[in-house]
């Protein structure tokens, strides 16, 4: 974390047993994806998410602009609305036809 500048992290809590096997998670929040863009979206920003599965479904239909990374081929074919990218060059021309440099 000292490379990164010490960020702030919102993360999710594991259970560790006495071995140091994790046996279990508790989640910060259900559809913590989806309630997060609607807290910035409360504050008047424009939000654009990109996700790669499933878990992020809430989030990309919740946000102003959704773009789907590497997204499994099933996924693609349920949801053609979202634009695909497939590496990190695709995805900078998708946040650049929105304005984003």
């Amino acid at each position: 974390m000292a490379k990164l500048g010490h960020p702030v992290l919102f993360c999710h809590e594991l259970e560790i047993n006495a071995q140091g096997v994790i046996t279990d998670y508790k989640l910060r929040q259900p559809d913590q994806k989806r309630k997060a863009v609607q807290a910035l979206q409360s504050l008047n920003f424009e939000v654009i998410a990109a996700g790669d599965s499933y878990n992020d479904l809430t989030m990309l239909q919740s946000a102003d602009h959704g773009v789907l990374y590497c997204p499994p081929d099933k996924m693609r074919a349920e949801y053609p609305n979202f634009p695909v990218a497939w590496n990190h060059s695709e995805l900078q021309q998708e946040f650049m036809k929105l304005g984003i440099q």
